[in-house]
């Protein structure tokens, strides 16, 4: 086990030096994320939410310490078994740092490394621990071997926490501060004061950026610098352009009001959050390469390797290339140093973040990560409604219940919420003030209930006239549907 540690460790350090991806921890973690069949993907957003990639990362470490585990207890004789485990362990590294799209050929320095160190050390400490003396000498043996063990464990803290210093000497947050203040030509319209009511247990209209919804494939956030930053535009275009991040800066900026919608959100489902994004309109950021007539989608490229198609119609419409977020630069963990938002479609076809490359072409050309998978094509967000208060299981004070939410059709608008209890007749709950059709709008309604557990159902219909139906449909491929509802008892 302490060689398999060596073994992460020595990878780490290098890969702090070289590139943070090909730490063989990563690289591996991330291919496997990327090699995992989507029901099991599913089944861990669903169960683990936002902590997939702990539970991921939890679980590679279990199995890692049982691999050295079983290594040595195949060794205890003679060494070849555990050897020949190390270098099929690091064989898997070494394959994984080579075909990752955010990596080189000389970042297999780091799980060539990792392989080395790992053979070495369970080399010498094998070679120690089956040592054979006199009796008289045993426990001198002993001792050197829980000393040097004790070396090694010691060498295996400071090579991992060396490691990811170097990695972190990336100083994303100076590149944030550097940037300095993003003023837009065009603000958002300030938020009325009667679009959302926290006090009765609702989200707030504005989401913070710590509290927005992340959902992606990383393991580790990208640490990309906006001065190193460069978009390139090519495809089906006039000509191609490349942008670097000062570019897109002096363009003219914009504000709007956004949410965004994940498409592993379940009926009732936390993923979906609301920001002012401050940004480039894509439009005009693709004036100067002009798109040419029949590009269908844009496919986009994240500095990781992840890839998105967004229908070019959206795109042009009412796309926004977004540097800001809340009136301060995308956060790292949200895209910095810029990011796609389309309003009105699942973010697995609309909000490519750390966006590096841009290319039109047809759907037919390409087909983007998730469309692999057989994910939806255009994913336009479904007309949803979700119910924030009374939770579920709670006990309320009888009498009058104020049952509250949230309905969401981007970029249609909320034209009604309406709410039934124990299947009984609809109420039209009453609609917070609209801020525009490509925002969450905040519902609440009072009801009267008498003592006893009851159920309470929500569904929306948009201002093209559809209501949400209650045909239950899981989040995948292209949304979930159906109507939410929550069970609470009233007091006596």
């Amino acid at each position: 086990m302490l060689a398999v540690l060596a073994a992460l460790a020595a990878g780490h350090l290098v890969a702090g030096v070289l590139n943070p991806n090909a730490s063989p921890f990563y690289a591996v973690g991330n291919t496997a994320i990327d090699l995992t069949p989507a029901p099991l993907k599913d089944f861990a957003v669903r169960n683990f939410g936002t902590n997939d990639k702990l539970v991921l990362l939890g679980g590679m470490a279990v199995v890692l310490v049982l691999f050295g585990a079983a290594a040595g207890l195949v060794s205890r004789r003679r060494p070849l078994p555990g050897v020949a485990l190390a270098a099929a362990l690091g064989v898997v590294g070494i394959v994984a740092v080579l075909t990752r799209p955010d990596t080189d050929f000389v970042d297999v320095l780091a799980p060539v490394a990792s392989l080395l160190v790992g053979a070495t050390v369970f080399l010498w400490l094998h070679n120690l621990a089956s040592r054979t003396t006199e009796v008289s000498e045993q426990g001198m043996n002993r001792r050197q071997f829980m000393y040097t063990s004790a070396g090694v464990a010691v060498g295996v803290g400071v090579a991992g926490v060396g490691g990811q210093l170097l990695a972190d000497n990336v100083d994303i947050e100076g590149s944030r501060s550097a940037v300095g203040d993003l003023v837009p030509a065009t603000r958002a319209p300030a938020i009325p004061a009667g679009a959302d009511f926290p006090q009765l247990g609702t989200p707030r209209f504005i989401t913070s950026n710590r509290d927005f919804y992340r959902i992606d494939t990383l393991l580790n956030v990208p640490r990309l610098r906006a001065e190193d930053y460069v978009l390139r535009i090519h495809g089906a275009v006039d000509r191609e352009v490349m942008l670097r991040f000062e570019d897109i800066r002096r363009m003219r900026l914009v504000e709007q009001t956004i949410t965004m919608t994940c498409v592993s959100n379940e009926v009732g489902g936390p993923y979906v959050s609301t920001s002012n994004f401050i940004g480039v309109p894509l439009k005009d950021v693709l004036a100067e390469a002009g798109v040419k007539p029949g590009a269908e989608q844009l496919f986009s490229t994240s500095v990781d390797g992840w890839t998105c198609g967004t229908p070019v119609a959206d795109v042009l419409d009412r796309g926004l290339l977004a540097i800001g977020m809340n009136g301060e630069p995308l956060p790292a963990e949200h895209g910095f140093p810029a990011r796609m938002v389309v309003p009105g479609l699942y973010g697995f076809v609309s909000a490519t973040k750390w966006v590096v490359d841009m290319e039109f072409n047809k759907f037919a050309d390409k087909q983007s990560y998730w469309l692999k998978r057989n994910w939806g094509q255009k994913a336009p967000i479904k007309t949803q409604s979700r119910i924030d208060v009374p939770a579920g299981l709670s006990t309320v004070k009888p009498g009058k219940i104020t049952v509250a939410g949230i309905a969401w059709a981007q970029p249609r608008g909320v034209a009604k919420v309406e709410v039934r209890a124990d299947q009984g007749e609809w109420v039209t709950a009453r609609l917070a003030t609209e801020v525009n059709t490509s925002t969450w709008r905040m519902w609440q309604v009072d009801i009267e209930l008498g003592p006893g557990v009851h159920t309470v159902e929500c569904r929306a219909t948009d201002k093209a006239g559809y209501t949400q139906t209650d045909q239950r449909v899981a989040p995948i491929p292209d949304g979930a549907t159906g109507w939410h509802s929550t069970t609470f008892t009233v007091q006596n």
